[in-house]
């Protein structure tokens, strides 16, 4: 509970800690004011010197606005004597100290509240799972099968050439063969004689 405060004076109390597991925080700023403001605005700072001012929002009697650091995903909400802050969407680089700021922006004096103890924020790392296959072959099995498959591609191929060479080589042979081996006239009967041998008449040595 907050205590009771004089007049034009604002007093925040947050809880020190929130752990963040599945990137969305919910920031509760209770404030105390016991001034005659109509005009308001609450917002949320990061960092130990509140540099970095998150999103932020204002309201009046009739109206409510509110913005959002484009580095950030938040949105503000007003209830009563509290400002929530909510988060989404955090990273682990978002961890840090945040400070709740409320202002009384009208009608004068202006008045805001001294800085807090803060809240630290603590964004957990999400871990990245990857799911292996179920059926994944060993690398060592894939490379041994390859290079089986390679050989053998390697072993029918020589085989194949040398069979091609040798048959291309025995075709040659049977050409040369039978264009040199003499061809007989089909009316030549002596074989001894070469077929390019004049054929003799005997019948002169009869008489």
């Amino acid at each position: 509970p907050l205590p009771s405060l004089p007049e034009n004076k604002i007093l925040v109390a947050q809880r020190p800690l929130l752990i963040v597991a599945n990137k969305t925080a919910t920031l509760v700023c209770n404030y105390t004011y016991n001034g005659t403001g109509k005009e308001f605005r609450a917002s949320l700072h990061k960092g130990t010197d509140s540099a970095v001012e998150v999103c932020f929002i204002s309201w009046n009697t009739t109206k409510i606005s509110s913005n959002s650091n484009k580095e950030f995903n938040c949105q503000g909400i007003h209830d009563k004597d509290k400002v929530i802050f909510n988060l989404w969407n955090m990273s682990a680089s978002q961890t840090d100290i945040y400070f709740c700021k409320i202002e009384a922006m009208y009608p004068p004096p202006y008045v805001y509240n001294e800085k807090s103890n803060g809240t630290v924020i603590h964004v957990k790392e999400t871990p990245i799972q990857t799911q292996k296959p179920q059926s994944a072959i060993p690398l060592w099995i894939m490379v041994a099968v390859t290079g089986v498959l390679a050989f053998y591609s390697m072993l029918i191929t020589a085989v194949f050439i040398n069979y091609w060479q040798k048959s291309k080589k025995n075709m040659y042979h049977q050409s040369d063969y039978m264009n040199m081996t003499p061809r007989h006239p089909p009316y030549q009967k002596n074989k001894g004689y070469p077929s390019y041998a004049p054929t003799r008449d005997y019948t002169a040595y009869r008489s």
